[in-house]
């Protein structure tokens, strides 16, 4: 991909997107630990002092991305909430329910669980005020959208809802660090099968997180 020198707004937001897409595409790839942003300004055709004059830094193309996945997800998230939890269920029946679509969805998407694992210790380093403010002002619309997304179909959360959503993410962050097992673990499993209990699934401890965090916040009876 080669680029022309951008002389408008339109010129400017094409090569601002080609940067999120290519950059998109190679968490497809690798961990977000390995984007480094001289390969992505390789991968996009420019050079890396002109990705900068659109990103102040890697992290700020990740942060960017991480609002864009977000955002998709929630979108398909409530389409999925909406035909996987009934309406006329118990509240504790309905709370399974949730917790199973949620941990589902989480699952089938390991890069935005990437991103959110990366999110406090690295992305949020490394940029301005301004980016940071802009992104958590991205992220706290999204969380609210995620908090009513719950309550529709568990009202009995209450005010736990922002507090199981906040959880939520951040155990999908801190549970994708183990899923896939390096293949040392995996040679380690295979040798000593004992050890076997140690490994983790995603979607079944997604599940498990998110069930406990929802009988921490149900109101008790």
């Amino acid at each position: 991909m080669t680029f022309q020198r951008a002389r408008s707004d339109e010129q400017r937001e094409i090569r601002r997107r080609a940067i999120l897409d290519t950059a998109a595409a190679m968490l497809d790839e690798m961990p977000v630990a390995d984007l480094s942003l001289n390969e992505l300004s390789r991968r996009v055709g420019l050079a890396k002092s002109n990705v900068l004059r659109y990103f102040e830094s890697r992290e700020a193309v990740l942060l960017e991305l991480l609002d864009d996945f977000l955002g998709t997800w929630l979108d398909e998230l409530a389409k999925e909430l909406e035909t996987g939890v009934e309406a006329d269920a118990s509240p504790e029946v309905r709370a399974g329910q949730l917790a199973e679509v949620l941990s589902g969805s989480l699952a089938e998407r390991p890069v935005l669980c990437d991103l959110f694992g990366a999110q406090g210790g690295v992305l949020e380093h490394n940029v301005s005020v301004e980016v940071v403010k802009r992104h958590k002002r991205s992220s706290h619309a999204k969380l609210e959208a995620m908090v009513e997304l719950v309550r529709r179909h568990l009202p009995e959360v209450g005010d736990g809802a922002q507090a199981f959503c906040m959880m939520s993410m951040i155990s999908a962050g801190a549970l994708a660090a183990y899923d896939p097992p390096p293949p040392s673990l995996l040679a380690a499993y295979a040798d000593e099968p004992d050890l076997g209990a140690l490994k983790l699934d995603l979607r079944d401890a997604l599940r498990t997180s998110c069930n406990v965090a929802l009988v921490g916040v149900l109101p008790r009876s």
